[in-house]
């Protein structure tokens, strides 16, 4: 692991996956959670050296849903990557829409729906 909260990311370097004590912080809060909605994966987990903390986010909510939880994971690299972790069936729901997600949670009419509706 290189850099921490307390240290920051070194000049030059990138932070692209997080380490080992934001895991045990999410996992936390995850299992806790009664409703978790993902929109957007916690690392680059299309490069195996950076899976590693988006993996331990799909067990976590996994674990969140076996104990009742609500999980939805939204947008199509969270879907991705929910199924390149093998475990999108084991969530609530799984949609490759993130920002229309999102924007039906804050409660916004979407096109695409409203025509539907009016049909």
């Amino acid at each position: 692991v290189i850099g921490s909260r307390e240290e920051g990311i070194p000049e030059g370097w990138m932070g692209l996956d997080h380490g080992p004590k934001t895991t045990a912080a999410l996992d936390d809060v995850i299992k806790s959670s009664k409703t978790i909605i993902w929109n957007g994966p916690p690392g680059v987990f299309e490069m195996a050296p950076f899976a590693a903390g988006s993996k331990a986010f799909c067990e976590a909510c996994v674990a969140a849903t076996n104990g009742g939880s609500l999980t939805i994971a939204g947008g199509g690299d969270t879907a991705t990557c929910v199924a390149k972790n093998g475990v999108a069936e084991q969530f609530s729901h799984v949609s490759t829409g993130g920002g229309a997600s999102l924007e039906l949670l804050e409660g916004k009419v979407l096109p695409g729906v409203e025509a539907l509706t009016a049909a």
